[in-house]
């Protein structure tokens, strides 16, 4: 999906009883979509399954999070996070996601598997847009994407320690 589609401002949303899941091998290439995620995205099958799954990341998802989430998946960890995606039509969808790695017999990362929930919305206009607005203007103030980054992870980093809880923690407080 190109980076300039037309974002709409329109929120889809799913059923509390579905799930969204979708797995992809170890460089993050959807292998496998469930129907959930198919009606939600507003894609095919054909159109994702061999697409890397930042297909649908949406503009306002702070890098510094996808990063994080990157680093504790590569690592072999699992990471629970509030998540705002894109649809191929340019709209969105926020999800609360558990992401996992997926192991071979020798414990070697052989992929990763999400499954994803319906956020309780007051999660979301309470504490997550906010920190994530936060997150998204250290990210664009900065004089480079890494430099951004960097300064929004510090200012989590930050947040997290005044509080005295792990980013674990914190999520599973909320």
């Amino acid at each position: 999906m190109p980076n300039t589609i037309r974002l709409t401002g329109k929120e889809n949303f799913f059923d509390e009883g579905q799930v969204i899941v979708t797995k992809t091998n170890p460089l993050g290439v959807i292998t496998y979509a469930n129907k959930t995620f198919l009606e939600v995205s507003e894609f095919r099958e054909k159109d994702v399954l061999g697409k890397p799954h930042n297909m649908i990341r949406h503009p306002d998802m702070p890098h510094s999070m996808f990063r994080k989430m990157w680093n504790r998946l590569t690592s072999g960890k699992e990471m629970f996070a509030y998540v705002i995606n894109r649809t191929r039509l340019g709209n969105h969808y926020w999800v609360f996601a558990h992401v996992t790695p997926s192991f071979d017999t020798d414990q070697r990362i052989v992929g990763f598997h999400s499954n994803r929930r319906v956020p309780e919305r007051s999660v979301l206009t309470g504490a997550i847009m906010p920190l994530y607005q936060t997150l998204n203007e250290l990210e664009r103030q900065a004089p480079d994407p890494e430099s951004g980054i960097k300064a929004a992870e510090d200012y989590l980093r930050e947040m997290l320690q005044k509080k005295g809880v792990g980013y674990d923690q914190f999520i599973f407080s909320l």
